[in-house]
């Protein structure tokens, strides 16, 4: 374990890797998050934020690398963006290979969407962890979006297994950008603006 890492951030990784789910703080809002490839923290976190299993959940990663064996073929445009604006508040949508992104994170489509957030104590985490995090923000279907601590819904905060406390940099959340169709939509406006 990387002794830099401090013992909040230690014991982060400890429960994502056990399985469990944790809320930190990113580059726009606050997140709350599972590891990808644990179906059944996914599961308990779309029961947890009693969100539709239909309505696909965002996905971080800590670098390009971490994030192409998830896409399939990634067009010019979408490693363009990822060049372009990651580290940062930009999600992008592109197709992916269904048997490594489990059905609901996926909302039933054949398509995920990935960041790779501007926040260095949430990226070691990711890294540390060594595969993608489930990330959408850290607040109950259709509440408002956490942007400090103070916004995090204490109903909320109890069920989730570990929280990181630190402040977002944001106001506002990520771009998403639909890279599924030519030329590309922006499904949500946020941090990043898109020519």
């Amino acid at each position: 374990m990387n002794k830099g890492i401090n013992k909040d951030v230690v014991k982060a990784i400890q429960v994502l890797n056990d399985g469990g789910i944790v809320i930190f703080p990113t580059d726009t809002a606050f997140g709350i998050g599972c590891r990808i490839d644990n179906h059944d923290a996914v599961d308990r976190l779309f029961q947890l934020r009693k969100r539709p299993r239909t309505q696909a959940l965002p996905v971080l990663v800590s670098s390009e690398s971490m994030a192409l064996p998830y896409f399939t073929s990634p067009s010019n445009v979408v490693r363009h963006l990822m060049k372009t604006y990651w580290p940062g508040g930009l999600t992008i949508i592109a197709p992916c290979d269904v048997h490594k992104v489990y059905s609901p994170i996926r909302g039933g489509t054949k398509a995920v969407g990935l960041r790779m957030p501007n926040y260095e104590v949430t990226l070691s985490m990711i890294s540390s962890v060594g595969v993608p995090i489930v990330g959408p923000s850290a607040n109950f279907h259709g509440k408002k979006t956490p942007f400090t601590f103070n916004d995090l819904d204490e109903a909320l905060v109890k069920l989730a297994d570990f929280v990181l406390i630190g402040d977002c940099y944001g106001t506002s959340s990520s771009t998403v950008v639909d890279c599924t169709i030519e030329p590309y939509t922006i499904v949500r406006r946020g941090a990043v603006l898109l020519p």
